[in-house]
């Protein structure tokens, strides 16, 4: 008479597997179902070839948020500049602001402008230019509605140059806030 094997509570391996293989197909169902699908022939694409365009968009959602960081960073600093130099909040950055800051012999200029501030950078650097000061760096960054403009500019020491500067483009300034409120 044979003896047979008292049955154990652990399942076999082809049940495990199994197991392991649903397990598997639900977790790739859950990925699939959050990443938008570019064409109609990515499900004929292999597993492999899924899972790296699963990444790829992983990475580019990662490379949004490290953006919208640097955008938060930008508009935190505006922020920060508004605050330091005692002046009124720029609601909805529609109408210009100018910030302006001497530090020795480098003048540094912060224009927030609309969308369309093209002109105001234009005429900031014109006036620079025409009050003998060299630009050594200018930048400009979307911020949502808004444009900030940066202007690094070397100015003479001791030079009276920096404070008309500062005059005339704060004048410019306040003529096209002007004309923005009317």
């Amino acid at each position: 008479m044979m003896e047979s094997k008292p049955s154990s509570s652990r399942p076999d391996h082809k049940t495990t597997e199994r197991n392991r293989r649903n397990q598997m197909k639900a977790l790739f169902s859950e990925l699939h179902s959050l990443v938008p699908s570019q064409s109609p022939t990515e499900s004929k694409l292999s597993l492999s070839d899924q899972l790296g365009k699963a990444a790829n968009y992983i990475k580019s959602l990662q490379m949004k948020v490290e953006n919208m960081r640097e955008q938060k960073e930008k508009l935190l600093e505006i922020e920060k500049i508004n605050t330091t130099m005692n002046s009124g909040p720029m609601i909805g950055f529609k109408s210009p602001e100018i910030r302006i800051r001497n530090t020795g012999s480098i003048l540094e200029v912060a224009l927030v402008t609309g969308l369309d501030g093209q002109f105001m950078f234009n005429e900031t650097v014109r006036v620079i230019h025409e009050e003998g000061a060299d630009i050594v760096n200018a930048s400009f960054s979307y911020l949502g509605d808004a444009m900030l403009h940066t202007i690094h500019a070397k100015v003479g020491d001791g030079d009276s140059s920096d404070e008309r500067i500062c005059e005339r483009l704060r004048k410019i300034v306040n003529d096209m806030r002007m004309e923005f409120h009317h």
